[in-house]
């Protein structure tokens, strides 16, 4: 039980059922810093909400389920880039933290449980899959514990399962899956075409600067933007080709 309370979060909806959008970059060179690396994932930001339960296809009647309600958002420091996970309502966890890891190549998961413990997961993004598989070793139990993440449905839904082995095991054993749905939007709708000025994403909201309007697809790049509006519309507009 205690493993369970531990690793509860788990976001999931079998990925068969619906195609991807572009969560994750084109295959090429490996990204050189935090943001580019970072920005494979794109389509996690934004709010989410969904609802928790066994990792099976047809959950019984005595079947525990949940809510989660969470927000991915990008956080900017100097030249450092991460993104931040919020949990407004969670069944485990209060907060987490994704890094981008350049010397490692590999992405870095920080969750804080409920009773305050971390636990960092790592591992690789697989472009052929379009997901993202983290794991980390239970210093207690010896155990393998994995997350895997990606988005579907063109975006809107966002996918994020557990799975464990024991010590000494090939075999993953699931746990648990939450299927979460983009907030304000539904299946099949339109794909955004508007661009966030600071992590390339998809623009949620408007920013000005000098008489010019900019999309922003959350509160972190609003504040990047605000704190250095020229420094990202020169970035922007020379990727665009634009003077």
């Amino acid at each position: 039980m205690k493993r369970l309370l531990a690793c509860g979060l788990v976001f999931g909806l079998t990925a068969f059922l619906f195609p991807t959008r572009s969560a994750f970059a084109d295959k090429g060179d490996d990204p050189k810093t935090s943001k580019e690396g970072l920005q494979a994932l794109n389509d996690f930001i934004g709010e989410w909400k969904g609802s928790g339960g066994p990792d099976k296809p047809k959950p019984g009647p005595r079947d525990a389920v949940w809510t989660e309600a969470l927000e991915w958002v990008w956080k900017f420091k100097g030249d450092d880039a991460w993104l931040v996970l919020n949990f407004k309502d969670s069944k485990n966890f209060k907060s987490g933290e994704m890094r981008y890891l350049p010397e490692k190549k590999v992405y870095q998961l920080t969750l804080t449980t409920k009773d305050d413990k971390k636990q960092v997961f790592e591992g690789p993004l697989d472009t052929d899959k379009n997901e993202l598989t983290l794991e980390r070793t239970d210093p207690d139990t010896k155990e393998t514990q994995q997350i895997t993440m990606n988005t579907a449905a063109e975006g809107v839904r966002f996918i994020f399962r557990l799975a464990h082995k024991e010590e000494g095991s090939k075999l993953y054993r699931k746990d648990f899956l939450v299927q979460a749905t983009r907030v304000g939007e539904s299946l099949g709708a339109a794909e955004a075409k508007n661009i966030c000025v600071v992590s390339g994403g998809v623009g949620k909201m408007q920013v000005s600067y000098k008489g010019e309007t900019f999309w922003v697809c959350c509160s972190g790049c609003a504040d990047a933007f605000k704190e250095n509006p020229e420094k990202y519309i020169a970035e922007f507009k020379a990727k665009k080709g634009m003077k």
